[in-house]
């Protein structure tokens, strides 16, 4: 075992250890614990949570790799993602969390008084955590496999494991605590070592301000080899494509179970908004990143490796190629590399940008264990809403209403261990790269709840027939949609990773023609969502706005 295993296995063993420690300390001890943290996380370290939460695998491994393979057509998961929470902040978030409940589909359960309605969201939303989880996992797979040199599908097992054992532990309160320390360390061994490659290439430690430069540099290789340019717009997609997978993410980030239950875990809808707020701030450090990560990797790629005799290739090509996510090939038989014959997947530009740069064997060993926090933060607060779910919606609010706090925490821990293993499988051949998994689970969550969520909210003539109709309808368009992609049938040139602007529309269409079609919801059911709009201190009564504290109209 070499110097820079030892070191990598080192600090991501010495993480592993942080994690369950902290899990093991904030031990969920009632059901309030397991899913919502007691409501009592302060907004600056939930903001952090949600952080932790949302830098995935995707965001933290595939991101740059995505852009720095497509160039600007990658922007728009960068775009995608980061409006999609100004949606949230905005318009969903402080009113779900006024509504009090623990889950999504608790909310449109209640919301639409429809236990059928409560069942629909409960297993779209095992679905669609099903689906992202996939992602996680396979991230964690490329970075165990890279260190110790084994298939990628072998270092998936590990993480499986891992991800069970402290989401199963701790549950929203124990993952709360780690998904904070997952992000310090994801997003301090992200911005490392673009710092220390803008200090190579350009001389100057700060990357945000130098990336353009380059970004100018690699146009001018890219003309010298007659291939598009870096920075073309829609060379790689055309526009329909680049709009359908923006709006995908942004209303998928605003639907997706997993983060929107963050918000729950805060005591007022104001705690909620700056929730949303301190959450940008973290996000914004590492996506501001992801441009200049991308451009620093594809020149030195450029300029250091291809063109280089076959034989005298750097050493980190070998361990790269093992892994089965690199591929070299000398198609014209000349004994030199060229940028054509490097065919490198998304999913390995920021774990091997280190080696590429030959930044040390701790940066290495670093970013090793800031993947497998982004790939873990993420994983455990999906696993949490699977559980939640099951256990909470399923199980205790339509199979067994008198469950004691014992028997809902053991099925809620039971399903995390039955989700991580199955969905461990599936990871072990995934059926497409990190980001294109996630963008799915986007796609399927717009299409399933965006509407929904957003006219419950905002439209009380909504009903629960409206609501059943929006999801099913939904739900079975965007999966149809990503099917049909994938096997070449496409609408308008919009691919699989973009079928949220199919889904979306028609489940907003439907929801509200089916909602005019039938009886309005009860005048009761009609008020809460009009006292949803204000704050804590005021409420909605008799048609009047009325303050809490007793003060009068």
């Amino acid at each position: 075992m070499d110097q820079q295993t030892i070191v990598s296995l080192l600090l991501i063993l010495a993480t592993f250890g942080l994690y369950i420690g902290i899990s093991v300390y904030n031990r969920a001890k009632a059901t309030s614990d397991f899913y919502v943290a007691s409501r009592g996380v302060p907004p600056f370290w939930n903001g952090m949570a949600i952080g932790g939460d949302w830098m995935s695998a995707a965001s933290f491994i595939g991101m740059a790799g995505t852009v720095m393979i497509l160039g600007y057509d990658g922007l728009a998961y960068i775009m995608g993602w980061t409006g999609g929470y100004l949606f949230l902040t905005f318009l969903l978030a402080p009113q779900l969390r006024k509504y009090g409940r623990y889950t999504v589909p608790e909310f449109i359960g209640d919301r639409f008084d429809s236990n059928a309605a409560r069942l629909i969201a409960a297993i779209a939303t095992i679905i669609i955590s099903f689906t992202y989880i996939i992602g996680q996992l396979a991230g964690s797979g490329v970075v165990i496999g890279r260190i110790l040199s084994i298939p990628a599908m072998y270092g998936t097992m590990i993480g499986v494991v891992v991800i069970a054992i402290y989401a199963t532990l701790g549950g929203m309160k124990g993952i709360t605590w780690t998904q904070v320390a997952q992000y310090m360390i994801l997003i301090i061994a992200y911005i490392i070592p673009i710092v220390f490659m803008s200090l190579q290439v350009t001389n100057n430690p700060l990357p945000w301000l130098t990336y353009g430069n380059i970004v100018t540099q690699l146009g001018e290789l890219d003309r010298e080899l007659g291939i598009s340019e870096y920075f073309a717009p829609f060379a790689e997609s055309d526009k329909s494509q680049f709009i359908a997978l923006m709006f995908t993410l942004m209303v998928g980030t605003a639907a997706l179970p997993h983060v929107i239950v963050r918000f729950y875990t805060v005591t007022t809808m104001k705690a909620a908004r700056w929730s949303g707020a301190w959450a940008l701030v973290f996000i914004a450090l590492l996506y501001l990143s992801a441009p200049a990560y991308a451009a620093f990797s594809r020149f030195i790629l450029m300029t250091r490796v291809a063109g280089q005799p076959l034989d005298q290739l750097p050493a980190w090509t070998e361990t790269w190629v093992n892994t089965g996510l690199l591929q070299l090939a000398d198609t014209n038989g000349d004994g030199i590399l060229q940028w054509s014959e490097i065919v490198i997947s998304n999913d390995i530009v920021v774990m091997a940008t280190p080696e590429i740069a030959n930044l040390g064997v701790f940066v290495i060993g670093l970013v090793a264990a800031g993947a497998m926090a982004a790939a873990l933060s993420t994983a455990g607060g999906l696993l949490i809403t699977i559980s939640s779910s099951f256990a909470h919606d399923i199980y205790y609010r339509l199979l067994k209403p008198d469950a004691s706090d014992k028997k809902r925490l053991a099925a809620g821990r039971w399903a995390i261990v039955l989700a991580t293993v199955v969905a461990g499988v599936v990871a072990l051949n995934p059926p497409g790269v990190i980001t294109q998994i996630v963008a799915w689970a986007f796609g399927l969550a717009g299409g399933t709840f965006f509407p929904v969520l957003l006219l419950g909210v905002w439209w009380k003539r909504c009903n629960k027939q409206g609501a059943i109709a929006g999801m099913l309808t939904g739900l079975t368009v965007t999966l149809t949609y990503i099917f049909l992609a994938r096997s070449g049938i496409t609408l308008f040139g919009i691919q699989d990773t973009g079928a949220g602007l199919i889904g979306v529309p028609i489940n907003l269409l439907v929801t509200i023609l089916v909602s005019k079609m039938t009886a309005a919801p009860s005048q009761k059911l009609q008020d809460e969502v009009v006292d949803l709009r204000y704050p804590e201190q005021m409420t909605y009564r008799d048609g009047e706005v009325w303050m809490d504290e007793g003060a009068g109209k």
